[in-house]
């Protein structure tokens, strides 16, 4: 979620599988991802709604800068948030104390997108490419791929995006023009996703601000085993904008 790739190894990806354009729902196992880089396991193939879908049904992800091949990923150990813990303590309380903030979602997915993809303090690009933007757009309007907004007034001052499968949610980036901004809409989503026993939400790569937000590490295996499990329960397919008002109450 908002990292950016590290390819000093460059040559690893001549000893990569090349994925087959006419399978979009094939991809090596990921237990026999890269140890160096971590987790780097294919290169090629597309952004295909067929191919990313399958992608995160087996525990893997894309994630490449503008002058890459599409790479995709599986890393160990993997990062996650559990939705049962992640709350508004007490500090983020009297942070958003007196402010006029209003959360949605679904409403601006794009706007989301964008946000994320921006330039950010001690960073010279971003992994949020243009054919990743179009990619996850054109989940966003097939219901896969959704994203929590938080406003003060008609501004966007926060979000997170991701995709969802099953009752798995993958989360992608999120952003922040206020403080506060990304971790409102983290836990609103999180307890949003908890109310319909969505238990985890892959934050993919481990960061020292992920893990400071109540992230946890799995191993990859028992990573995988969790999105063996989940992606093959019912989901919420579509859109979710009708549930826009539940989440200002479910920040408890």
């Amino acid at each position: 979620m908002g990292l950016l790739a590290d390819h000093r190894n460059q040559a690893a990806v001549l000893t990569l599988p090349l994925l087959d354009s006419s399978q979009p729902e094939h991809f090596p196992d990921p237990r026999n991802a890269l140890r160096d880089p971590n987790g780097l396991l294919a290169f090629g193939g597309d952004l295909s709604p067929q191919r990313l879908l399958a992608a995160y049904a087996q525990g893997i992800f894309p994630w490449f800068n503008e002058e890459d091949p599409p790479l995709w990923w599986s890393p160990d150990p993997r990062c996650v948030f559990h939705t049962a813990d992640l709350q508004a303590n007490r500090s983020l309380r009297r942070q958003l104390a007196g402010k006029s903030w209003r959360l949605t979602i679904d409403h601006a997915f794009r706007q989301v997108v964008e946000a994320c993809a921006a330039p950010r303090p001690g960073q010279s690009g971003t992994w949020i490419v243009p054919d990743m933007m179009d990619a996850y757009t054109t989940l966003y309007s097939l219901g896969h791929a959704h994203s929590v907004e938080v406003w003060e007034g008609d501004r966007l001052v926060g979000g997170i995006y991701g995709v969802a499968i099953g009752r798995l949610f993958c989360g992608e980036s999120m952003f922040s023009r206020e403080s506060g901004g990304s971790k409102l809409a983290l836990i609103a989503l999180a307890q949003l996703l908890r109310s319909w026993n969505f238990p985890l939400i892959d934050a993919q790569v481990s960061n020292p601000h992920l893990l400071s937000l109540g992230a946890a590490e799995y191993s990859r295996a028992r990573f995988l085993r969790a999105v063996a499990q989940l992606t093959q329960l019912p989901g919420q397919p579509g859109s979710w904008v009708e549930f826009t008002p539940l989440l200002s109450g479910r920040l408890g």
